[in-house]
């Protein structure tokens, strides 16, 4: 492959997936992780990427150069003398996923960093093994004015990190986290997944099912979808018989995950259960593909709801689902950050706390063409 045609193609895998590691682009175009960080490096040149620790995403233009428009500099500073420049503002951008969920949020925060001619710094934290504390001590020591943290663990931000940010005297906006302790004065903006949980099974109530089951996988989301599910089938009066499963994060396509999908169809069936709130979009997938293999069909059989509406649309029954504002979620979370940062003094605005709703995309996967 030509490096011209190499550099196509890593700038079309950035375009559909927002943020990739080298890892990854290296495996999916068959090359050496030596070869994508030249040809990463060569791209950056052009202007086309912005590399970041162990990957990249695309470049997005600054100030006006997205209506082709030349970038203006800042306000001068009349302090530092006439014609100075004041520093660019820097923003740290901390999130747990460079694939799933969180590229769309980033789209959201680098689109109002560039109205404001601000710089994203990024940093990735795992899942799998934290690395929170040390992300954001890196990010405060590369200069970042402020920090937009969205931490690995569970949608309650433990206390030891609350305490290492305060520490640390950087303005910072917690996103789709929330405090441990909620009268904490401490700036987020979130999604409101329990309203999202319960705006699909009320959904599916209205298309005439008394039972809806729930599929979790594990994830921070998963308390807080399955507290808007309990919470409408008491307020709905929904049959309790339904099942209620959380997979507890298997490997996708591992015999533990078919095991899994295999046990929640089963209840479903046993319990006359045909209707299912499944989290993550993945799952939904994975059960329409179970579902077939055992001669069931969705909607016929067993309606779904998927929740996150990354990839819903995409399976072959065009799955309906509840859409988390992932990139209203980034640019308020940015808006936020800027006010303070731009503020003549942090006690003239005072501390806000956002809950975006998300929204239920109808589809084929829940019967209501057939309704």
């Amino acid at each position: 492959m030509l490096v011209a045609q190499r550099h196509e193609l890593l700038v079309q895998e950035l375009e559909r997936s927002g943020i990739l590691k080298v890892t990854e682009l290296a495996s999916r175009l068959r090359v050496s992780r030596a070869t994508i960080r030249r040809d990463l490096m060569d791209l950056e040149g052009e202007g086309r990427v912005s590399r970041v620790r162990g990957g990249a995403l695309l470049a997005t233009p600054r100030g006006g150069a997205s209506s082709g428009q030349p970038t203006t500099p800042r306000a001068t500073d009349a302090s530092a003398g006439a014609g100075a420049v004041t520093p660019e503002l820097s923003l740290g951008l901390m999130v747990p996923s460079a694939n799933y969920y969180y590229p769309r949020v980033v789209a959201g925060v680098r689109e109002v960093a560039a109205r404001h001619d601000a710089r994203v710094m990024i940093g990735f934290t795992d899942y799998g093994q934290s690395r929170d504390l040390e992300r954001i001590q890196e990010l405060a020591a590369a200069g970042v004015h402020g920090l937009l943290v969205a931490p690995s663990g569970g949608h309650l931000l433990s206390q030891e990190t609350l305490d290492h940010l305060r520490a640390g005297g950087l303005p910072f906006v917690l996103m789709e986290r929330q405090p441990e302790n909620p009268f904490e004065s401490c700036e987020f903006v979130a999604s409101d997944h329990r309203q999202g949980a319960y705006a699909a099974v009320r959904h599916l109530v209205g298309l005439g099912h008394d039972r809806v089951g729930l599929f979790t996988n594990g994830s921070p989301t998963a308390p807080l979808v399955a507290e808007g599910h309990a919470t409408a089938v008491r307020a709905l009066r929904l049959k309790p018989s339904a099942p209620v499963v959380d997979s507890g994060s298997p490997t996708l396509g591992a015999a533990e995950a078919a095991r899994q999908y295999d046990l929640f169809i089963k209840e479903c069936r046993d319990s006359g259960t045909r209707a299912a709130l499944v989290h993550s979009d993945h799952d939904a997938i994975e059960l329409v593909r179970r579902m077939r293999s055992a001669g069931l069909r969705t909607p016929d059989d067993i309606a779904l709801i998927a929740y996150d509406d990354e990839i819903a649309a995409l399976a072959e029954v065009p799955l309906t689902a509840v859409a988390p504002a992932k990139h209203e979620l980034g640019e308020l979370a940015a808006r936020l950050l800027l006010d303070r940062l731009e503020a003549p003094t942090p006690e003239d605005i005072s501390v806000r706390q956002l809950l975006i709703q998300p929204r239920l995309i109808v589809r084929a996967s829940c019967g209501a063409s057939a309704a």
